[in-house]
């Protein structure tokens, strides 16, 4: 069974960043979400390398079979999308009105938990319903 790691992704100005949990001092950015997922596998690698030519510890994770997962903050994953998702389609899907969601888009306010919740729940609601489609 493969083991989780935790890569935190977030939008800057003018790129994408991204740090992973349990490798002290990772960070990485890239241009693209896609390019930031094959820097983050290379930057890993790199790093991983270069703690065992110091001699340091690697955690025991990075000794196993993983998989990264990605977790976005709320106002970058808005961002990534916003050419995909409007407003008006994410208050039907998250029942959270406009307004509020474009606050969360600019980084105005930061959403509570249970609205966090709300918005990845109606996400991974719509995704599967798109798996089932078929032609």
């Amino acid at each position: 069974m493969e083991t989780e790691v935790f890569v935190r992704i977030g939008r800057t100005k003018n790129n994408f960043a991204a740090c992973v949990e349990g490798l002290d001092g990772f960070v990485c950015t890239a241009d693209s979400f896609e390019e930031l997922k094959k820097e983050v596998v290379l930057g890993i690698e790199f790093h991983i390398k270069g703690l065992l030519e110091d001699g340091d510890v690697v955690p025991e994770v990075f000794k196993l079979d993983y998989v990264l997962v990605y977790k976005w903050d709320v106002d970058s994953l808005l961002d990534y999308y916003k050419g995909i998702f409007t407003k008006a389609a994410l208050e039907r899907i998250t029942g959270i009105n406009q307004a509020q969601l474009g606050h969360y888009a600019a980084g105005r306010s930061k959403p509570r938990k249970q609205q966090i919740m709300k918005i990845e729940k109606a996400l991974h609601k719509l995704g599967e319903e798109l798996c089932t489609i078929s032609f």
